[in-house]
């Protein structure tokens, strides 16, 4: 299980990636091995600001559909559009080439509540 050190994580199984104000989001390798062959990728909110547990789109797998939710209070910039005709990406590269949306974030300071890659490792081994 692949778990950059870099990122901060959610109990849902989101990463995020600070960028100044801006960050990048997706999804864990637990999430992307547990849902399976992803298929479909759908990000409607662009352009919203959605807060922190709202869900800001959806991942649809062979066998199920999830929701993707924000980590952080946020303006949503943009959707990765390289997911529209390879949502395999999440599957192959969820850290790098699978990444979902693009944010600006309302509170940096916000990120520093989630879990770093110690604390989400130790949750994965609680479940």
């Amino acid at each position: 299980m692949i778990i950059p050190e870099n990122l901060r994580y959610t109990r849902d199984h989101e990463w995020i990636k600070v960028e100044e104000d801006t960050a990048f989001i997706g999804i864990s390798d637990y999430a992307q091995s547990q849902l399976g062959d992803i298929v479909f990728v759908e990000v409607e909110t662009v352009g919203e600001t959605l807060e922190k547990g709202e869900s800001l789109g959806t991942i649809e797998a062979v066998k199920t559909v999830e929701d993707v939710y924000m980590p952080v209070n946020a303006e949503i910039l943009e959707f990765n559009e390289k997911l529209k005709d390879s949502p395999d990406l999440l599957n192959k590269d969820p850290y790098g080439e699978g990444w979902i949306a693009k944010l600006k974030l309302s509170n940096p300071a916000e990120v520093n509540d989630l879990m770093d890659a110690n604390a989400y490792k130790a949750y994965l081994e609680s479940l």
